[in-house]
């Protein structure tokens, strides 16, 4: 009877300690995914245009502020757009929904090149960590088709010149 209870110990001590450290081993790989999402976020110049002054500030910006969106346009050919708020819009997706979303093509400035580019593991980590931000902000303006009526501040994307230097170049 001892030994049996002896065993039942030690095979209970046994499960506890084995989920113990699959709940460590877990914990670390989350911990690296999370990290892995940070920096992938922010090489990739994801605050630029997601985070309010993110051009300005750049690495500074608080990181309560980072990808809740702008509602500063940017104009072109293309109509108006404005940089997403991601907090919002990933926390409403699955991690599969986030895969298709991230690889679509977007309307520029917006890179969506580098985005269709990367590894679904680098996709995922960005996911993981947007989402351990939680959601936060408003949503941005819509997007305004050319010739509309845009009732926001806007950067204008159109290659123009200097006139007087145009003039001297001639």
């Amino acid at each position: 009877m001892t030994n049996r209870i002896h065993f039942v110990f030690l095979a209970g001590f046994a499960v506890l300690a084995g989920s113990a450290f699959v709940q460590t081993a877990h914990a670390d790989g989350r911990a690296a995914q999370l990290a892995r999402g940070e920096y992938v976020l922010a090489t990739s110049g994801c605050n630029d245009c997601h985070s309010p002054n993110g051009f300005e500030k750049g690495p500074t910006v608080p990181k309560a502020d980072w990808l809740v969106g702008l509602p500063i346009g940017f104009q072109g050919p293309w109509g108006t757009t404005y940089p997403a708020n991601l907090r919002l819009t990933v926390s409403a997706m699955s991690e599969s929904q986030w895969l298709v979303f991230a690889r679509q093509e977007r309307r520029p400035p917006m890179p969506w090149l580098g985005l269709k580019a990367m590894t679904d593991a680098d996709l995922k980590a960005i996911y993981a960590y947007i989402r351990s931000l939680g959601p936060a902000g408003t949503p941005v303006p819509a997007y305004v088709p050319p010739g509309g009526t845009v009732n926001t501040p806007y950067f204008v994307f159109v290659p123009t010149t200097d006139s007087k230097q145009a003039r001297a170049a001639q």
